[in-house]
């Protein structure tokens, strides 16, 4: 299954297949597509853990509004992967909690 249109972001640029890791699991993806329509691609259900109740999240709104869909990338917690581009090279982690920094 993979996200082919998004409705924030006008006519995004899928461009070549590029490798990333999540959890340290190599993974690959179009350059381009938000991270989130990667990981779906890929089979990935949970991208993030509350922080009181440890449930899991997924995605959930698909345009920036909500927090379900934020992640540890390349080093950045609460990255909204629903919004931000997949780039060759990218580590992505599941993140536990709302956090400040890695």
């Amino acid at each position: 299954m993979r996200i082919e249109q998004h409705p924030i972001i006008d006519d995004y640029d899928k461009g070549e297949l590029v490798e990333f890791t999540f959890d340290g699991n190599a993974l690959k993806g179009y350059a381009g597509e938000p991270i989130a329509a990667a990981l779906i691609a890929n089979g990935v259900k949970v991208f993030r853990y509350t922080q009181r109740n440890e449930k899991p999240r997924s995605f959930f709104c698909g345009i920036g509004r909500c927090n379900d869909c934020v992640m540890v990338v390349d080093g950045t917690p609460n990255v909204k992967t629903c919004v931000t581009g997949l780039k060759s090279g990218m580590e992505v982690k599941t993140q536990y909690g709302r956090r400040r920094e890695v």
